[in-house]
């Protein structure tokens, strides 16, 4: 009996060999893209050729375009400008590298610009690229550094990297600053090719380049000078439609420049339609806080970041009658030596006082400011250190507080905590975050009936919280939460 040769298995998927079927399925998507590739050069060579010989008048159908290279050339620029502005600000990179139009009309859309390049401000590229600028940040611009450096130096006012022979006394030296005529020579270019500036920034300028901006400019309404003086703020009284303001003399470890009583006399005569106000790293006394006061009478927002006020300044501001908001943010002190209370007087129309990390050591300077904002309603403490029981009892002289914000005040207990809010009656809307001695286990009925009259709560004292696994359903202790009036609280706590 012959055997025949075993015939092979080509059921077998490892041992049968590939269709054409199959592989027509698998690269589908490949194929539909070479042919329609194909397909698009065959009729756009034809169309090209079309375009050489002379052809009858038509009318553009759009039902059935003629095919092109190009579809959006079929748009004007208007219209594009249009699509491309409700796109994501997240696709406006990639959106300029399609075409040089595309790059021209999203450079249309930009509003906002920090300058890295002095030279593209000076030679008038800026404007080419960017026609429709409003706000424009001149700080980087203006320091000369080593881009090449591993040395990144940050500070919240600006950033820039600096080469190891930095000078001891401050890492911005002025020889890595822009000099000054050069500086006011960018502003007069600037001012010309933007009139239509709402907001700017600038790093070392003088009063003539203010000047120039002012006179170009006159739309402007917010102002930023870094490494400001007395005299630059000459030039302030030009821009009659400035409304916020900000002022950086001294930055410990940068730079070093002087704004006394002199300037802030200069900027309350010429600024008298301030709204907002911030004095960062300047000097002064009470009588540059009672002439901005006396003067701008528009001012709702007062803010000191690291003043260098003299004592007895403090009592001056009750001469802004319509200040609002008052914030101190990285201050050494307050007012050291504020004087009897009958010379303080206080705001009327202060509705916020922000503290934020500052050193609230000297419980003399700490009530002395309680009591000028003793008709505030919002009051906010975060990271500041030196606040305990005794010094957060002077809060309890404002009587009409409705917010109380705290975070990050660990030396406050929670009987400092309840003995002073017990004596707002006000008081609608609480916040506790990061102040370990202010303890769950420690909440009285008494504050507990508080809490549950309270419309907003935001409790997470610490990172080990009881009450959230005493208090089932309420949400107590979750990251970020807030509450509205939970009713069970008093039971809970009395069981």
């Amino acid at each position: 009996m012959s055997s025949s040769p075993e015939k092979p298995n080509l059921d077998s998927p490892l041992k049968r060999p590939p269709s054409w079927s199959n592989l027509w399925v698998k690269n589908k998507k490949a194929f539909n893209h070479v042919l329609f590739t194909m397909h698009l050069q065959a009729l756009t060579k034809q169309h090209n050729q079309s375009t050489l010989t002379p052809q009858p008048n038509k009318t553009l159908d759009f039902n059935h375009p003629t095919l092109v290279s190009d579809r959006t050339s079929l748009l004007s620029d208007e219209i594009l400008l249009h699509i491309l502005s409700k796109l994501p600000k997240s696709q406006r990179n990639s959106n300029s590298l399609v075409s040089k139009r595309w790059l021209n009309i999203q450079g249309r859309l930009v509003r906002s610009l920090k300058l890295l390049d002095w030279n593209f401000l000076i030679s008038g590229r800026l404007f080419v690229r960017f026609p429709n600028l409003i706000h424009v940040d001149l700080v980087n611009g203006s320091v000369i550094s080593p881009r090449n450096s591993g040395i990144l130096l940050t500070n919240k006012l600006l950033s820039l990297h600096i080469d190891s022979n930095f000078e001891p006394k401050g890492f911005v030296s002025d020889k890595l600053i822009t000099p000054v005529d050069e500086i006011d020579l960018g502003l007069k270019v600037l001012a010309s090719g933007c009139p239509n500036l709402r907001k700017l920034v600038v790093f070392n300028a003088s009063e003539l380049g203010l000047l120039s901006v002012a006179e170009e400019s006159p739309t402007l309404q917010e102002l930023e000078l870094h490494r400001c003086t007395d005299q630059v703020l000459r030039g302030i009284a030009a821009f009659q439609n400035l409304q916020i303001l900000k002022l950086i003399g001294n930055v410990d470890g940068f730079y070093s420049s002087l704004v006394s009583d002199i300037g802030l006399t200069i900027l309350a005569q010429g600024c008298k339609r301030l709204v907002r106000l911030e004095l960062s790293g300047c000097e002064g006394s009470y009588d540059g806080i009672k002439a901005i006061g006396q003067c701008c009478q528009m001012l709702e927002e007062l803010t000191l970041c690291d003043h260098r006020m003299e004592d007895g300044w403090l009592s001056a501001l009750s001469y802004s009658e319509n200040l609002k908001t008052l914030r101190f943010l990285s201050c050494k002190s307050i007012d050291r030596y504020p004087g009897p209370d009958e010379h303080l007087g206080f705001c009327p129309t202060l509705e916020r006082l922000h503290l934020e990390r500052c050193q609230l050591r000297d419980k003399q300077s700490v009530r002395a400011l309680f009591f000028v904002c003793q008709a505030v309603r919002e009051i906010v403490y975060q990271n500041c250190w030196g606040v305990d029981d005794d010094m957060f009892n002077s809060a309890s002289i404002c009587r009409r507080v409705k917010l109380l914000s705290l975070e990050g005040c660990s030396l406050i207990t929670t009987g400092g905590l309840e003995s002073v809010i017990l004596s707002w009656k006000e008081l609608d809307s609480l916040k506790v975050i990061s102040c370990k001695h202010i303890k769950d286990m420690e909440v009285t009925p008494t504050l507990s009936t508080l809490f549950s009259a309270l419309k907003d709560l935001k409790w997470r004292p610490d990172t080990k919280s009881l009450l959230s696994a005493s208090l089932p359903g309420t949400g107590m202790g979750k990251r970020g939460r807030f509450f509205k009036k939970p009713q069970d609280w008093k039971s809970l706590l009395d069981a």
